[in-house]
């Protein structure tokens, strides 16, 4: 008699769930950081006892996010999956995104453009807005200089104050960084389309029904519509067969059929887009 082989399907190991101890941390740790800033920025004021033990509370749950993450490192999970188990979704889409600023600001520093390896052409876009985020730097630079002189006899004040508006700066440098650093890509029958740091988009040229030249000033929302204008204008409309997925800013899914771009040189990419889309095998 021929016995039948058993293939058994090996099981992934179970994810293990925060404890009740790093929950408890998390809910009493973030309100308590939290009103501890309020009373040093207002001036109330903090027993140093209560300070030091706000610097424990803080080292505490922080040790015991890492033992987390160590712990699911070990059940096989990949660095990034082991983050999104831990971190909230919406928590780790806004550190991503102020990262990928802060890494635009030294590849704009260097001279380095992202994901332009091996392209048949590159679309620069952000000439257009660079005038405008160069004002509001320098206006972030005078306010970051006179409230250094106005909170000088309050020095806690004054330190927070003095990060939030050297950050303040360099998040509005970082938005016009990404925009120089990560251009519009053709290559490989895909056209990348890009927009700072939070939109990234592959619009497969096979699914492009028509590309279109007009200059627009105003954008109405729509379902279905993705605008992407630079100093509040767009200067292509290309026209899908079927929809592409635009993540929004947090990375909640959006199906999109129109996409309404810029580029410093609107001729060069509707020439290329329509020279690569004509070229595509019938």
């Amino acid at each position: 008699m021929i016995t039948p082989e058993i293939h058994t399907v090996p099981v992934p190991p179970a994810v293990p769930a925060r404890g009740p101890l790093l929950r408890r941390l998390r809910a009493f740790a973030v309100p308590a950081q939290l009103a501890l800033v309020i009373c040093l920025l207002s001036g109330v004021p903090v027993p140093g006892a209560a300070v030091l033990g706000g610097k424990l509370l803080l080292l505490v749950t922080l040790g015991a996010e890492a033992r987390m993450w160590l712990l699911l490192r070990r059940h096989g999970l990949s660095r990034r999956d082991a983050l999104t188990h831990l971190v909230p979704g919406t928590v780790l889409g806004f550190f991503t995104h102020e990262l990928r600023l802060m890494v635009s600001l030294v590849r704009w520093i260097g001279r380095r453009r992202h994901g332009v390896e091996g392209a048949e052409a590159v679309f620069p876009h952000g000439r257009d807005q660079a005038a405008l985020m160069y004002g509001f730097a320098f206006v972030c630079v005078v306010e970051t200089v006179v409230l250094s002189f106005l909170l000088a006899g309050w020095p806690v004040t004054h330190a927070v104050m003095l990060v939030v508006d050297v950050y303040t700066v360099l998040f509005v440098l970082g938005i016009h960084a990404a925009s120089v650093t990560r251009p519009h890509v053709l290559a490989d029958g895909v056209l990348r389309v890009r927009q700072g740091a939070h939109v990234d988009v592959l619009v497969p040229l096979d699914r492009i029904a028509s590309v279109r030249r007009e200059t627009l000033f105003t954008h109405e929302k729509k379902v279905g519509e993705l605008n992407l204008a630079v100093g509040s204008q767009t200067s292509l409309t290309l026209h899908l067969t079927e929809p592409v997925d635009a993540p929004r800013f947090l990375g909640a899914p959006r199906q999109v059929t129109v996409i309404r771009m810029h580029a410093d040189d609107p001729k060069f990419l509707y020439d290329a887009v329509t020279r690569a889309h004509a070229a595509l095998p019938a």
